[in-house]
């Protein structure tokens, strides 16, 4: 086996984003963490918006910057979105679906 290979256990002690502070072993002489057992949501029964390096603000303003963004076929046409987009039109192309096959239906059913 090699010689010196493990790194010295000594204490050492972390401090949490809301000040609360404990020693425990490890390799460092520090460590400082967001969320301690002191202030964690799920042991306090409080919600607390935790935004560790603006990952929110990078998301909306992706989002944003893609909400410009228009869908092109191979020809260059631009591709319209036909999707329904509220649960309205959602009821009202499930109707326009379902008016057809009724007819179909009373067709099969005469014969």
């Amino acid at each position: 086996m090699k010689q010196n290979l493990h790194p010295i256990y000594e204490e050492m002690v972390v401090t949490c984003a809301c000040g609360n502070t404990f020693t425990v072993g490890g390799s460092r002489k520090t460590l400082h963490v967001d969320v301690c057992d002191k202030c964690h949501p799920f042991i306090t029964g409080t919600q607390k918006f935790i935004d560790a390096m603006g990952r929110v603000d990078k998301f909306m303003a992706k989002r944003q910057a893609a909400s410009g963004y228009v869908k092109k076929n191979k020809k260059g046409a631009e591709v319209v979105d036909k999707t329904p987009k509220s649960l309205k039109e959602m009821l009202d192309a499930k109707k326009k679906l379902s008016k057809p096959e009724a007819k179909v239906e009373a067709v099969v059913s005469e014969a």
